[in-house]
């Protein structure tokens, strides 16, 4: 790490561990930020950065990373210098005028119910890894999961709903640890369910556990470990590909598109909420965006004065 990483940088970050608690995966994150923007930066380091500094160091983020990486950074940045003015060790805050990333820029384009059946049913053929990436894809999509939820479950977190005759349910664990249990279809419980029976998973568990904690992982790589993040992107890049869909999916996708399409549906907004793990309802009511086109068609079957469903005369 570089020396001019500012003293106070790292109080920042000391500060959200020990006062708001913040995990060590974001810890990190926030770290990477502010170590890229130091060397941005440069000269006398981060706590005297100017506004035109910040600006040019945002600018140039745009060029080269997606808007959601420069929302993160931005809002570090927005953390780190509201942190220093709220200590005293800084005089104004160079963000404060700064606009922010729109609420569309951030979201991914949610698949059709079409291309998502197409994803789904790309996966085909038998033996361990095929049934592993079939369970993957359909709890990705049945659950709305972040990908580290998917990549830390264990065995006991699934085998009741493997096992269960009632309504499935699963638990995951997301930000902050926090922990909630939702359901599962019967689709993706009978993919998991093959997945861990003696064709799919016990034979990719090795002799011996090289970790303890990949004994208990529900999702396992080709060597037997645990399935990382980039295993999860690589496999659903993988069949994305064969269906023409590749520079459309990633596993957000497919959480922004469970949410999507339940809310579509009808589902309550605040069920959708707990679905998804969200602290604030406002954080959901971004999911709640419509196309025009069933926005029209909503209208046209619901408004009885719409034209198209022999609605009654005029009344004055």
């Amino acid at each position: 790490m570089s020396q001019l990483f500012s003293r106070n940088a790292e109080e920042f970050l000391s500060w959200l561990e020990v006062e708001r608690g913040r995990s060590p995966r974001t810890l990190s994150s926030y770290r990477r930020d502010l170590v890229a923007y130091q060397a941005f930066i440069g000269g006398d380091g981060i706590d005297s950065a100017s506004a035109g500094s910040v600006s040019a160091y945002v600018a140039s983020l745009r060029r080269t990373h997606s808007s959601a990486s420069v929302a993160r950074a931005l809002s570090t940045l927005r953390g780190f210098h509201r942190f220093l003015l709220e200590e005293g060790a800084a005089d104004h805050d160079p963000t404060a005028d700064l606009p922010g990333i729109g609420v569309a820029d951030l979201l991914p384009k949610a698949l059709s119910e079409e291309e998502t059946s197409r994803l789904l049913g790309a996966v085909v053929g038998t033996g361990p890894t095929v049934l592993r990436d079939r369970a993957l894809l359909e709890l990705l999509y049945a659950t709305g999961a972040r990908v580290s939820e998917v990549t830390d479950l264990n065995l006991g977190d699934v085998m009741s709903a493997v096992e269960s005759t009632d309504v499935p349910l699963i638990r995951l664990f997301g930000k902050g640890g926090k922990e909630r249990v939702v359901p599962l279809g019967r689709l993706a419980r009978d993919a998991l369910a093959r997945w861990l029976s003696g064709e799919g998973r016990p034979l990719l568990a090795p002799a011996q556990w090289k970790r303890r904690s990949d004994a208990d992982a529900v999702f396992l790589n080709a060597r037997g470990g645990r399935l990382s993040r980039v295993g999860v992107f690589g496999v659903v890049k993988k069949y994305a590909g064969r269906v023409g869909l590749a520079d459309h999916v990633s596993p957000h996708v497919l959480r922004h598109s469970c949410a999507t399409h339940m809310l579509a549906r009808g589902a309550d907004i605040r069920v959708v909420q707990e679905l998804l793990g969200h602290a604030s309802i406002a954080t959901t009511q971004r999911y709640t965006k419509v196309s025009a086109e069933h926005l029209r068609r909503a209208y046209e079957d619901a408004h009885p004065r719409a034209g198209t469903n022999g609605g009654g005369e005029h009344v004055t």
